[in-house]
């Protein structure tokens, strides 16, 4: 893919951010930032986020104070609260400064409405904020989808170009997008495959092994464990080169399940997923859900943690400690 050239390598030293929240995401890019030479100031709320950052050596703030003397001030908090805490620290940002979103969520969803002299800009990393990271580190990096939701009298450009070079994307791919793009594809992959359709797809191919008497560890390993062997291959060298690392039967086999499992219907539900993505539908819910305290959220999130699958798993991994390592 050629990078065009408005979204190539520019300098982040000195470059002054604020990042707020501290998770996954939020550490990652404070930390790659940091290192590529950026000034950058931590926003965070009470808790296990503040506490990692002292520990890598920054010094949380509340967010008012993070971002007086900010250039960009990335969101890095989960989503739902992105509306909640806004009006607590937009009127201390610098004119001229540019607001930076991992995901396109909130701006879509128009959880917030930021003022008409801000910058609002994209830099959505195409993978977690360990990943990000642990590419960084090795002087490489994942590409990231990038988007100018407005310009108010930033320099969005720059801001842009310094924020995905300081994170280390820029090593891959800058791709330009848009907020809408992003987050509707974002979030369908999620559901329909990554997150979503793969364990759906699991639990479904666990439990049946299980129904017909197979040992629930020997079910684990042949649906679940297994699966990081092939998708390693697949995310190093695609389709084709995975089919011929696997076997004649297995590939065989691949064929025939695969007539079998895409059906129809099969397109019919990943086209639902996708309308109720589109309509705000999905997007609604969550919101709805977050402002009661999540209790559909947690209701389902505590079954899935009483599946049989995680005792299974548990023992699983007992054979193997050093699986942790990888984590």
């Amino acid at each position: 893919m050629t990078v065009p050239p408005s979204y190539r390598e520019a300098d982040p030293t000195g470059f002054r951010v604020a990042v707020l929240g501290y998770g996954n995401q939020g550490r990652a890019h404070a930390l790659n930032l940091r290192d590529a030479g950026a000034i950058v100031s931590i926003g965070a709320r009470t808790g296990p986020g503040a506490t990692q950052a002292q520990t890598d050596a920054f010094q949380p703030q509340p967010f008012t104070e993070a971002v007086k003397n900010a250039e960009l001030i990335i969101m890095a908090l989960p989503d739902e609260v992105h509306g909640e805490v806004w009006p607590s620290f937009e009127s201390d940002l610098p004119i001229g400064s540019s607001v930076g979103f991992i995901h396109g969520f909130s701006i879509h969803h128009k959880r917030l409405n930021p003022r008409s002299d801000l910058g609002v800009i994209l830099v959505a990393p195409k993978g977690p904020g360990p990943t990000l990271r642990n590419r960084f580190t090795k002087g490489q990096g994942i590409p990231a989808l990038v988007g100018v939701h407005q310009t108010g009298v930033a320099d969005t450009e720059l801001h842009i170009r310094r924020w995905g070079t300081g994170i280390g994307c820029n090593r891959a791919a800058l791709i330009p997008s848009s907020f809408a793009e992003e987050c509707e594809t974002d979030l369908f992959g999620e559901q329909a495959i990554l997150c979503g359709g793969i364990l759906a797809l699991m639990r479904a191919s666990f439990e049946t092994l299980q129904d017909a008497g197979y040992t629930n560890e020997v079910a684990y390993i042949e649906c679940i464990h297994e699966l990081k062997q092939v998708v390693d291959l697949l995310y190093a060298r695609g389709p084709a080169a995975m089919h011929e690392a696997i076997s004649n039967t297995a590939e065989f086999g691949a064929f025939v399940a695969a007539e079998q499992l895409d059906t129809p219907e099969l397109r019919r539900q990943l086209r639902s997923i996708l309308d109720d993505i589109q309509s705000g539908s999905f997007a609604q819910r969550f919101a709805n859900d977050a402002a009661d305290g999540h209790p559909w959220f947690n209701a389902k999130r505590a079954a899935h943690n009483e599946n049989a699958i995680e005792n299974a798993s548990a023992q699983v991994r007992k054979t193997m400690p050093w699986l942790e390592d990888d984590a």
